[in-house]
């Protein structure tokens, strides 16, 4: 089957769709409203429309939501380079003043809400507030692995990602993900959900959207880039210099939604990030919501996003 063009993720909506230059490549983003800047980042294997209800939402509350295509994923440049987490909270900065403010709140899901915390810690100047969905601090992700890899009983943040290690091997995972028109990536979606999120159609629209943005050229790749270099990066000097530059405590509030059956980033995973979050912070975990709470629970989501916002 042919390749799907980038163009098919601007989708029609009450948003509209543009492309932005920062950090030296080219970003699109879908945006609505007017008022203060709230930058969403998705996770893997997805694009900018993981947020299309906070996106309405946020912006009939008087905000300004951003919602981009990260590097590499959806209509914005897939370069060769450029997937280390410093790059990648570069983008994140450069995409900030690119859009004309000094400052965001930021709100990222899984990865999204690493390079948040990443861009808060690295570029504290354009960052007013971080909300991480489905995702914990990059230090209490790291600590939580090497802590449980070889635990054969219990809770084990390791084999919960244990993709991570199987995306290591170079060719065979983007192979995977893109086979039979990207199935396996809705076997993902459909593992790390909740169950009363699988069993409804918004579940199946959402996965037969990812599958078909998955299979445009070069998504698959660079989505597998973003993990190799974490992973990697462990064994090198950039990570030890990565470890340093995140390790204190973050200015900004942060908010934690986080899905109480989440079986990608554990709850326990999530509250030890507690050292990390800035002032006047908090964690609000959602019962029966599995690691996308976005998508699985927006309406609880999004209450939770506004009442943070208004005291950030």
């Amino acid at each position: 089957m042919t390749p799907p063009d980038p163009s098919i993720v601007r989708i029609d909506g009450p948003w509209a769709h543009r492309d932005v230059s920062a950090n030296g490549i080219r970003l699109h983003v879908a945006e609505a409203g007017h008022g203060p800047l709230v930058l969403f980042l998705h996770g893997f294997g997805q694009f900018w429309w993981t947020w299309r209800h906070q996106l309405t939402a946020l912006a009939d509350a008087g905000y300004h939501p951003v919602a981009a295509d990260l590097r590499g994923y959806g209509d914005s440049d897939k370069p060769p380079r450029g997937y280390d987490a410093w790059t990648l909270a570069g983008d994140v900065a450069g995409l900030v003043r690119a859009l004309g403010e000094r400052q965001a709140h930021l709100v990222g899901h899984a990865w999204g809400g690493l390079l948040a915390w990443t861009a808060a810690a690295l570029h504290p100047r354009v960052v007013a507030s971080v909300t991480v969905l489905g995702g914990a601090h990059p230090m209490a992700l790291r600590s939580a692995i090497g802590r449980t890899a070889f635990r054969r009983k219990g809770s084990n943040q390791a084999r919960a990602l244990a993709h991570l290690f199987r995306f290591q091997v170079p060719m065979a995972p983007e192979r995977w993900l893109t086979e039979d028109d990207g199935a396996n990536l809705e076997g993902l979606l459909r593992a790390w959900s909740g169950p009363r999120w699988t069993a409804t159609r918004d579940f199946d629209t959402s996965a037969a959207m990812f599958r078909e943005a998955v299979r445009i050229p070069g998504v698959a790749h660079s989505a597998l880039e973003y993990y190799r270099w974490a992973f990697r990066a462990q064994f090198r000097g950039e990570g030890r210099r990565f470890a340093s530059a995140v390790g204190t405590r973050v200015a900004s509030p942060v908010l934690q939604i986080h899905g109480a059956a989440d079986p990608c980033v554990l709850p326990e995973t999530a509250r030890a990030s507690a050292p990390w979050r800035g002032p006047h912070s908090a964690l609000e975990e959602l019962p029966d919501v599995g690691h996308f709470p976005q998508l699985e629970a927006p309406a609880e989501t999004t209450k939770a996003l506004l009442d943070f916002l208004a005291k950030a």
